[in-house]
């Protein structure tokens, strides 16, 4: 999984490659939670590029992108958002595969 760096590197993944966000914060507990099954989801979903995004250090992406709970997924093809997973609430993998799967559809 790619770390986010900056904001122009956001632009360009978000222009250029099939992308989903996952906004997270090291002290979050239901983030870590998710933490052990991503690297398979990525597998599983290698037609994405998973970005980690610091909610800590982006705040303002957060702003910009409504995202005022963790952890939380964004979705981009060609430019355009399309599909979000956001929300303060624990996620299941079960819950995210169902959201990336939906996302091909």
């Amino acid at each position: 999984m790619l770390t986010l760096e900056s904001d122009q590197q956001m632009k360009d993944l978000t222009n250029n490659e099939s992308v989903i966000f996952l906004f997270s914060a090291d002290w979050c507990p239901d983030c870590r939670v998710i933490e052990p099954f991503l690297p398979e989801l990525e597998e599983q979903y290698s037609d994405w590029t998973f970005v980690y995004v610091d909610r800590d250090q982006f705040i303002h992406i957060c702003a910009e992108n409504d995202v005022f709970g963790i952890p939380s997924f964004l979705a981009f093809k060609e430019g355009e958002e399309v599909g979000r997973f956001v929300s303060k609430d624990r996620k299941t993998k079960e819950e995210i595969e169902e959201f990336i799967t939906k996302l091909d559809q």
